[in-house]
């Protein structure tokens, strides 16, 4: 062999032969951890739903719902405890996210998702919507989302949405107000009737 070529022959011989046991050890260490980290979260998913258990049925849509007075057509990302934006929900079905179709009529909200459960927000539970840039899992940039506030069982929730048009937004949230606003004074006056005729018998 020619001398010249003698230390590269060393060097040939010297190289590191790749530990693929200890490779494979490592890949599979991984996988086993991403796969146990999965698992606590679906257990705590699991066991947030439990807690929340007591939450009545979701309403559905009446089968004549009125004429449309505005629609949307988006993605539903979630829905939180009314004013606690990290206070996810997942009973009957809210805590999972889809595409949308909304249709607002003079009787509610209609809430249409396809692969997951629809529901309605009947007009006497509409408590208000407005614009804001998060909610649980979620954060977009400010005015991002249209968050409708509703009253379902005895508890308050805001429910995300956002448009796949996000300027039709604003609308959304004057006419939710304005139909719960009138709902809400209309319920008060039928209240406040309903007891001045039972004190006068």
């Amino acid at each position: 062999m020619t001398p010249s070529l003698i230390p590269l022959a060393a060097a040939q011989k010297s190289a590191e032969v790749t530990n693929w046991p200890g490779r494979i050890a490592w890949v599979v260490g991984l996988l086993v951890f991403v796969v146990f980290v999965y698992w606590l979260m679906r257990e705590g998913w699991k066991w947030r739903g439990t807690l929340q258990g007591d939450l009545p049925e979701l309403p559905a849509a009446p089968a004549d719902p009125g004429e449309p007075r505005l629609t949307l057509s988006g993605r539903y990302h979630g829905s939180t405890t009314a004013g606690q934006w990290l206070d996810r929900i997942v009973a009957r079905g809210l805590g999972t996210r889809s595409r949308a179709e909304l249709t607002l009529t003079e009787q509610g909200l209609d809430v249409v998702r396809p692969g997951a459960a629809d529901f309605f927000v009947p007009v006497t539970a509409l408590r208000g919507a407005r614009l804001d840039k998060g909610i649980a899992g979620k954060v977009l940039t400010e005015g991002g989302l249209l968050i409708v506030t509703w009253e379902h069982g005895d508890k308050q929730i805001d429910s995300g949405f956002r448009s796949d048009r996000a300027g039709e937004h604003p609308a959304w949230v004057e006419a939710i107000n304005e139909l719960s606003t009138t709902s809400t004074t209309e319920h008060t006056t039928s209240t406040t009737k309903h007891t001045e005729t039972e004190g006068a018998r």
